[in-house]
């Protein structure tokens, strides 16, 4: 248990912080989920590259935040964009 005043202080600044980083992880599976989900309904090339937008947008500030390791978000964007582009191939 923390017994100083600025410990004290550290361990509710943490806590929120875990609640905060776990909404925005949750928010990018989410996304990531829509553009599968998308995919899996042939929903249509133009939805699928919004929603890729999207995801990209959350793993780029994910990334700056330090919420994600930059080669973590750069794999998983890679991954999901050679997907979407493979569906929506020749």
């Amino acid at each position: 248990m923390a017994n100083t005043k600025s410990a004290k202080k550290n361990v509710r600044k943490s806590a929120n912080k875990r609640l905060i980083n776990l909404s925005r992880k949750t928010a990018i599976k989410t996304a990531v989920k829509k553009v599968h989900v998308a995919l899996a309904a042939n929903a249509g090339q133009e939805q699928a590259e919004v929603l890729l937008r999207d995801v990209a947008a959350r793993l780029a500030r994910a990334k700056s935040k330090g919420l994600l390791h930059p080669n973590a978000a750069a794999r998983r964007l890679s991954r999901l964009a050679k997907r979407v582009s493979s569906q929506y191939r020749a």
